[in-house]
């Protein structure tokens, strides 16, 4: 007669000795093995796929940091350029210029460039050596406005088009545009390459799940026979892939930690040299920060979630079709 189930011990009547056996002889197995060379493959799995998708997420993370660094920039600041124009005394114009710039609400600074200052502006894209002195080069004009303020510039391109004709305002918002698109499609792609790293993730534990029940059917239904029920075998099985998946994810998770980290350190050695702050300023910071961090630590328990609960809805209609 068969002995009554011990939820203690799930595989005590497959240990191969008599019931009559104390506990100190009962050898315990898990239902499936935990260093299975399928086991250590789908790890291998979720660790790649991790990985990939923390590399997505510190990219995209990076991306949209200095986008909107670059919008904070760019949108605190509007030019004034002010053209050479026949019979008008440019050096007037620009003192005009920058007295109605100054004379708006929310302006926080005006600089007129000088002659020279300007002529270096346009030097790197004619080269040296021109006589630039000869050639009708605008003078520009930098206008920095108070934080949080939004001044009116559509009253002052009026206000200037009225006491200086030959200058126009430019508020940079086709470059804001363009970097909150660029910010907005980093942001997706990033979605989107989770979202399949997750599809791929699903369909390689539903292949290891339903090897591992094939490999286990005998055993699983000596467990039924003996008095287990479906969710006692079902949460040894998703226990066994949740563990996994941790593990799985901690590595490719891990891994690409240890990489923001790296290149945050060069990053920040590299910002001391003299090439550095320009890069910076160009690029934007190759650091992901706190939230990219957290981001990263969320995706491995994200990954070791959609393994446990993957393989458990497998083992559920596995079992019914079993019963």
């Amino acid at each position: 007669m068969a002995e009554p189930w011990d939820n203690r011990h799930p595989t005590r009547a497959l240990s191969g000795g008599p019931a009559t056996r104390g506990p100190a002889q009962r050898v315990t197995t898990p239902i499936v093995p935990s260093g299975s060379i399928a086991g250590r493959s789908l790890a291998a799995v979720v660790a790649i796929m991790t990985f990939l998708a923390a590399l997505t997420t510190g990219a995209a993370t990076m991306v949209v940091s200095a986008a909107s660094d670059w919008q904070s920039d760019v949108g605190r600041e509007v030019t004034i350029q002010v053209r050479p124009v026949a019979g008008r005394d440019i050096d007037a114009d620009v003192r005009a210029a920058v007295a109605t710039a100054q004379a708006g609400a929310g302006i926080a600074d005006v600089r007129a460039y000088t002659k020279a200052e300007s002529e270096a502006l346009v030097e790197p894209w004619l080269g040296s050596g021109l006589a630039l002195g000869e050639l009708p080069i605008p003078r520009m004009i930098v206008v920095k406005t108070v934080a949080g303020a939004t001044p009116d510039f559509a009253a002052l391109r009026k206000a200037l088009a009225a006491k200086v004709p030959s200058a126009s305002l430019d508020d940079h918002r086709g470059w804001i545009d363009r970097m909150r698109t660029m910010a907005e499609t980093a942001v997706v792609a990033g979605i989107a390459i989770l979202v399949l790293v997750i599809a791929v993730t699903v369909l390689s534990v539903t292949f290891a799940t339903r090897g591992a029940m094939a490999t286990n059917r005998p055993i699983v239904e000596v467990l039924h026979y003996v008095g287990a029920t479906d969710g006692f075998v079902a949460s040894q099985f998703q226990r066994h892939f949740l563990i996994l998946g941790f593990k799985g994810g901690a590595i490719g998770g891990g891994g690409a930690l240890a990489l923001f980290g790296i290149l945050g350190a060069a990053s920040a050695w590299f910002d001391r040299t003299p090439g550095g702050e320009a890069a910076s300023a160009l690029f934007g910071s190759s650091t992901v920060g706190a939230s990219g961090y957290l981001a990263i630590l969320g995706q491995i328990v994200l990954m070791a979630a959609v393994t446990a609960l993957t393989s458990r809805r497998i083992v559920d209609e596995t079992l019914k079709e079993i019963d």
